[in-house]
């Protein structure tokens, strides 16, 4: 027995070996996403960082690359590296900065079949989805090398001799913080921008999909921006805290759930930085009964399920305006009819198996509170991937303020309320704290107009449930909303305006006094 038992501990040791050998080759086989810019190059020797994070593929969970996490200390090296490079960035012109930003709008448009596969592996999204990512992100870009005509100060004769005039200038150092379910156009959001006006950003991606980014970094360096202006450093929480306290950052941007929203927000602006957290969504939309059914529904499907109910425009709340059975039989169909996949037309997965589990623990618990699972999408779990169907869920009056009618879920789940007529509709939308997005379904311009008017949101749709502004209209909740921590849109002018500040010059060159008397002018008076 004594030899049996050596024999055994051998084949087990050998096993044991094999199996680690195994797994190192395999950890060796996938790409290590890392930090880049120039603190790369200034970083100490042996810095000390925890495990790298796996990155998973949510078509079919397996891992693709693995994602290096960052620290407080990786985040001090790029503050002082972006401070090394800010004074030759910001002395350029801003047509110059602007130019380097045409630039990279071409070398993205160059390598557009590259990133939009970048975007199906590592989000999900479907082939139309990922190109939509680029497409609407790259209008931010062009939105950003506008700027030159577009930030031009205002000069001013306001007295006898004495002149005004305004200027923007940069805020210094900047970082934004970006979700994982738009993984090229909310980085364009920000960056682009911020990068014209002058400053130094510093970004760090969500670690669910980093590997986009990475490669639109190389873009950027390729077209002229610095290393020290454009930086990344990849992480979680100790890289968000290290970016919200450090003092030599400015100015901070993040996107995501409203509760880090306000939790990131609230420390930033603490730390003394401009802020402006973007926070969650749920949004209604209202059918009125003289809707178009076939085009209303069309959109509804698109707007609940597309992206997977990944993105905070995505309906969430279907309001009938009394008792509408065609239109929801109709939307009903229509989602049933829609297949799982990641070519055009078709659901992708959701992100991971966290949120996969998260959005069936919801229809579940709908349903055994009493709500009626019309098209029930937990039937597309399978082994490989992170799959989740089109859901359709009715709730009876009694049920309005169930969790899932008030709790975003970031799922491809349309929950469905009857109410008697448009002012009790107006009254459920109002209710709702997060103020992002709502849309009116109907005919009639009175109507739309009344609800467009009256809206708890701040992104209005008729007969469009993804109401995004296209450029040069900017993306924002309503302030003092749960969608939005801080001040501005985003994009756009809100945008400039966040990441610049404006000097205001009064000059007089004569002593010759006011020709006129002029009784508000300081200049020289007494």
């Amino acid at each position: 027995s004594s030899h049996f038992r050596k024999v055994g501990w051998r084949l087990a040791a050998r096993f044991t070996y094999s199996f680690l050998v195994s797994c190192a080759r395999a950890a060796m086989s996938v790409p290590l996403i890392t930090g880049t810019g120039a603190w790369r190059e200034n970083e100490a020797a042996g810095v000390k960082r925890p495990s790298p994070l796996d990155i998973e593929s949510p078509h079919d969970g397996k891992v693709i690359a693995r994602v290096e996490m960052g620290t407080a200390a990786d985040v001090n090296v790029a503050v002082a590296a972006a401070k090394a490079a800010y004074g030759e960035w910001s002395s350029l012109t801003m047509k110059r900065r602007a130019t380097i930003m045409i630039k990279f709008h071409h070398l993205c448009e160059q390598n557009a079949e590259e990133l939009v596969g970048l975007i199906c592996k590592e989000n999900g999204k479907n082939r139309t989805e990922a190109q939509g990512d680029l497409a609407k992100g790259l209008e931010t870009v062009e939105w950003a090398f506008s700027m030159p005509q577009l930030a031009q100060g205002r000069i001013l004769p306001v007295s006898g001799g004495v002149y005004c005039h305004d200027f923007r200038e940069p805020v210094g150092i900047v970082t934004s913080i970006v979700p994982f379910n738009f993984p090229f156009m909310v980085p364009m959001w920000t960056a682009p921008i911020a990068l014209v006006a002058g400053n130094c950003v510093i970004l760090k991606p969500s670690e669910k999909v980093p590997l986009t980014m990475r490669r639109v970094a190389d873009l950027m360096y390729e077209a002229g921006v610095p290393k020290g202006a454009f930086q990344m450093v990849n992480g979680a929480r100790e890289v968000v805290d290290a970016l919200c306290d450090h003092k030599d950052i400015a100015a901070l941007t993040f996107v995501g759930s409203s509760a880090v929203a306000e939790l990131v927000h609230t420390r930033a602006t603490a730390a003394g930085k401009k802020a402006l957290c973007l926070g969650g969504a749920k949004n209604h939309l209202v059918a009125s009964p003289d809707c178009d059914i076939e085009m209303a529904s069309s959109d509804i499907v698109v707007s609940f399920s597309g992206c997977a109910g990944q993105r905070c425009m995505a309906a969430a709340i279907l309001l009938t305006v009394g008792e509408q059975t065609k239109l929801v039989e109709k939307v009903c169909e229509k989602a049933r009819n829609l297949k799982k996949g990641q070519e055009s037309g078709c659901v992708g997965p959701v992100i991971d198996k966290a949120a996969m589990e998260r959005i069936t623990r919801h229809i579940t618990a709908a349903e055994q509170d009493g709500a009626q699972v019309l098209v029930d999408g937990r039937s597309w779990s399978c082994d490989a991937g992170y799959w989740v169907g089109p859901t359709v869920l009715k709730f009876p009056p009694e049920l309005k303020d169930h969790p899932a009618m008030r709790e975003e879920i970031f799922g491809p789940i349309l929950c469905v309320l009857t109410v008697k007529d448009a002012a009790e509709a107006l009254a459920v939308e109002n209710a709702d704290p997060h103020g992002n997005a709502a849309c009116i379904y109907t005919q009639s311009g009175e109507t739309a107009d009344w609800f467009a008017r009256n809206f708890g949101a701040a992104m209005i749709g008729v007969n469009v449930g993804v109401p995004v502004p296209r450029e040069p209209f900017s993306f924002g909740g309503l302030e003092g909303s749960r969608s939005k921590f801080g001040e501005h849109d985003i994009t756009g002018d809100g945008a400039m305006n966040f990441f610049t500040k404006v000097r205001k010059v009064t000059t007089k060159w004569t002593s010759k006094p006011n020709a006129v008397p002029d009784l508000a002018s300081f200049a020289g008076v007494m």
